[in-house]
């Protein structure tokens, strides 16, 4: 993941794109229906791919990771999203990725030795705690909050939208252990923990949503729980810099997902439209069919281009944010717009759950909203890229 490691040639992504393939093959639209339905979280998945390997591909190869990049990881999301279990497949495995990079960049070596290996073979499942209702995507207004204590610290405070708490046993954290109105700078005062996932004293409530049910999504309430001191990762009140170190890779990752999603809704979208006969022609002879699909084609392909892009680039040590983002934006939307067409180009079976491209439709949408909102994208480009004032 720096300059000096040479960039992947296209062999190095097929072998892994079939490789992850081998992997997702037994695990079938039933599979998937099934977890669809259910919510159970999909703990023979998670394991196949840990045994394979797969868990560490971008953890230090010292801590048995693979140590390879982001061009590589964002190879196998789209690989896994496109695998059909869609983006409960991809979440099932994707904060193994760069989710505890800190750990990697602020970790002391005996933290890395403690936590990595474990997180590599999946014998530790990992939630994150950063999120809270009262502070979205403003990470500088949270309010969980850390009291330095003889040995660690104590906290309490809320989180939401903390995905796996309900699997989970490690929680990586991010509190205050400054109020904000005692800081000199907002991202100030903000210290970040990897612990153990205290049941006594942090409260896990389901949140039902509309997709992914397999993987869940939580509130919690934290009353009361220590943290050892030898869980806080880097120095206390510079947690909010470690963050931004997978803030890129997060977007490229979900950029390729959604690539993944969309293109395996416009493959069904397309062998259904070759076997579907309405009179006496299959539907895909006809244009009002054919060049929706061909449109989705375009924009996929399209959007897969800046998220290679974005990805090269920060495996080659360059700026990227404004390339990570655009491919996160331009992925989502075509993934979302690929989606729907599928569920159009089925008809009334669309709305069916045997015929799979409803459950696709509701997971894309995720796409768009989360890690971080199209508005938020489309302010930092103005910004950034434009040069425009800041509008917020």
């Amino acid at each position: 993941m720096t300059a000096t490691r040479p960039l992947p040639t296209e062999e190095d992504l097929t072998a892994i794109r079939e490789g992850v393939r081998a992997v997702c093959a037994p695990f079938n639209d039933e599979y998937w229906l099934d977890r669809d339905n259910t919510g159970e979280f999909p703990k023979d998945f998670h394991r196949a791919m840990a045994d394979g390997g797969w868990l560490g591909i971008t953890m230090p190869e010292e801590f048995g990771g693979s140590g390879l990049g982001v061009t590589e990881a964002m190879t196998m999301m789209n690989e896994v999203a496109a695998s059909g279990g869609g983006f409960a497949a991809a979440s099932t495995i994707h904060i193994n990725l760069f989710g505890p990079h800190p750990i990697v960049v602020k970790g002391t070596p005996e933290q890395k030795a403690r936590w990595v290996p474990r997180l590599v073979v999946g014998e530790d499942q990992c939630c994150f705690g950063f999120t809270e209702p009262d502070a979205g995507l403003n990470t500088t207004r949270i309010k969980t909050f850390a009291e330095k204590v003889p040995g660690g610290y104590v906290v309490h405070g809320q989180k939401v939208w903390t995905s796996t708490a309900q699997v989970a046993n490690k929680i990586m954290l991010l509190t205050r252990t400054t109020k904000f109105e005692d800081c000199a700078r907002p991202t100030d005062g903000i210290t970040i923990f990897y612990t153990d996932l205290d049941r006594s004293k942090i409260d896990v409530h389901l949140i039902p949503k509309m997709g992914r049910k397999a993987v869940d999504s939580n509130a919690i309430f934290i009353d009361g729980l220590f943290i050892p001191e030898e869980d806080r990762i880097g120095e206390e009140g510079k947690g909010f810099s470690y963050i931004l170190h997978s803030l890129n890779p997060e977007r490229v990752l979900i950029g390729a997902e959604a690539i993944g999603i969309g293109r395996d809704a416009l493959r069904r979208a397309t062998q259904y439209a070759k076997e579907r006969i309405v009179f006496d022609r299959p539907i895909g002879q006809n244009q009002g069919i054919q060049h929706p699909l061909a449109e989705k084609w375009m924009y996929l392909e399209s959007a897969w281009l800046m998220v290679e892009k974005a990805a090269r680039l920060y495996d080659s040590g360059l700026p990227c944010g404004a390339e990570a983002n655009s491919a996160k934006f331009l992925a989502a939307r075509a993934c979302h717009d690929a989606a729907w067409q599928a569920v159009a180009t089925h008809g009334g079976f669309g709305y069916a759950k045997e015929y799979h491209v409803e459950r696709l439709y509701r997971e894309s949408a995720l796409t768009r909203l989360a890690p971080i909102t199209e508005q938020l994208i489309m302010s930092f480009i103005a910004e950034k890229v434009l040069d425009l004032p800041k509008s917020y």
